[in-house]
């Protein structure tokens, strides 16, 4: 069996996920801009976009028990092509969120709030997948984005948790996971912190 970078149309079947990266990416950039010309702040720390490799496509089907194949890709993982949207402050995410949301042609496939609900480990980010149209030469394609959306905070422990816990490949001790967890607490609780002072300055004007 030949592997997917193999298949026959390989190129296009990633090229359509570039053009989607690049859709939503610069959809964000014009909202952000737009938001600091009305509001004289822009909510958008940074941006990092990233398409899954190949062995990352097939190791992620194997682990769902699916076929190895282009079609198969498409139909069963929405995290092909992603961008993380790092803000500055909690409300700045959910701002970003919603003006997303509401371009007209872009549709909301799943969104999984990990700041409301973090998870067990900590975690802390809003997870957006949209449908949005990528005009190619063969016609218009509907392809998924996973947009992340975090504080800096959130962002900070996030990446450092990833090389703390898969730096060594193997399980962390049950006391460096509670260290992990209690530091996500403390980020969490420095952005409420931080947004509250954003507030009393900016809100009070």
């Amino acid at each position: 069996m030949c592997s997917l970078a193999e298949e026959q149309g390989f190129e296009t079947f990633r090229h359509a996920y570039r053009a989607a990266i690049k859709e939503v990416r610069t959809k964000i950039e014009i909202l952000s801009e737009d938001f600091a010309v009305r509001h004289d702040y822009n909510p958008i720390h940074h941006m990092e976009r990233r398409l899954k490799s190949p062995d990352s496509i097939e190791e992620k089907l194997e682990r769902y028990g699916k076929e190895i194949s282009i079609a198969s890709a498409k139909e069963n993982i929405l995290d092909i092509a992603g961008i993380r949207v790092v803000c500055n402050f909690i409300d700045d995410v959910y701002a970003i969120a919603d003006m997303l949301m509401e371009q007209n042609d872009i549709e909301l496939v799943t969104k999984k709030d990990y700041i409301k609900n973090p998870k067990e480990n900590g975690y802390r980010s809003l997870h957006l997948v949209l449908s949005v149209p990528v005009f190619l030469l063969n016609g218009c394609e509907n392809v998924p984005v996973e947009v992340q959306i975090r504080t800096v905070a959130m962002d900070f422990w996030a990446s450092l948790e990833h090389q703390l816990r898969y730096k060594k490949g193997k399980t962390l001790p049950k006391k460096v996971d509670c260290e992990l967890k209690a530091c996500a607490e403390s980020s969490a609780s420095l952005d409420v912190r931080m947004q509250r002072l954003f507030d009393e300055i900016y809100k009070s004007d």
